[in-house]
């Protein structure tokens, strides 16, 4: 058995521990707060920019926009959300998961956050050639002009025919629970993409009324889809950051209730290492005052 003094020492350790993930907790759940109300508030526009897409698309016309024409993949670039910082639970481990389940080497990554830009480095094509395109920093307060310059580099990749596909990876907040990666397609769009995840969010409505455009549809597009492509990135931004606060609370609430689950079994082994010592020396003393006498 563990001497009175290795215990303390344990326990003096886990108490420090406690603390820290108490602490931790705390902070995760005050960035939960307004991560989770930021994502929340932004997805009735988001769901409301989409009908009008949806709207758009088909009285477009016979119009040939470029992100709205599907051509052969031959390269695909994924757009992966991931976080700076571990102790989130699996939240990063089940999103890499659904990449690895997914990827080919046709693949080209585009990163944010450095747990998934250390995963994707280490990547590598056909030719031994690095898959990772680029790296963006990951910030809590990110701003929509931030998540711009993403889509515009991704768009600005598209359009030149260096990748003929847009997908996004990311861990869809649901509740402060429950957090799932979502692996979609947000280029070329098409009526069928946006049906697919109107179902998927539960969000169509059950009666669709089409919207009147001015000026005419055509002259829209080229403002709106790329419009569309940034905000859907921007929303997936704050999606994932409402789920990594998210798990980190509900991770470190778990680490604080088990040191202390942990302590009282320390405590229970303290008193009876205590007590035997105590025990012990009652003998000694009443077998040496045995011997005197």
């Amino acid at each position: 058995m563990a001497t009175t003094r290795e215990i303390r020492r344990r326990i003096r350790s886990i108490k420090n521990t406690a603390q820290i993930t108490k602490a931790m907790q705390m902070v995760a759940a005050s960035k939960m707060r307004k991560a989770q109300q930021r994502a929340i508030e932004g997805r009735p526009y988001q769901n409301l920019f989409q009908e009008i897409v949806q709207s758009l698309i088909p009285q477009a016309g016979q119009l040939r926009h470029p992100l709205l024409q599907a051509r052969p993949i031959q390269k695909e670039a994924v757009f992966v959300i991931g976080t700076d910082k571990g102790l989130c639970g699996p939240l990063n481990t089940n999103l890499l998961r659904e990449i690895q389940k997914r990827h080919n080497p046709n693949h080209r990554y585009v990163s944010m956050g450095k747990k998934v830009r250390n995963y994707l480095a280490l990547l590598k094509g056909n030719q031994g050639e690095n898959l990772l395109l680029a790296d963006f920093e990951l910030k809590d307060n990110l701003s929509f002009r931030e998540a711009k310059r993403i889509g515009n580099f991704l768009i600005e990749k598209y359009l030149n025919k260096e990748i003929d596909a847009i997908s996004i990876a990311y861990s869809h907040f649901v509740n402060p629970l429950v957090q799932h990666p979502i692996y979609r397609r947000i280029a070329p769009i098409s009526q069928v993409e946006l049906t697919k995840k109107d179902n998927a969010q539960e969000s169509t409505p059950e009666s669709f009324v089409p919207f009147n455009f001015e000026p005419s549809p055509e002259e829209l597009l080229d403002n709106i889809l790329p419009f569309y492509i940034h905000l859907e990135i921007y929303q997936s931004i704050l999606d994932n950051l409402a789920s990594e606060h998210s798990a980190r609370m509900v991770a470190m609430k778990s680490a604080t209730e088990n040191a202390k689950s942990l302590l009282q079994d320390l405590s229970l082994e303290y008193n009876k290492a205590r007590q035997e010592s105590i025990t012990k020396e009652i003998l000694e003393i009443s077998t040496a005052q045995y011997a005197i006498g």
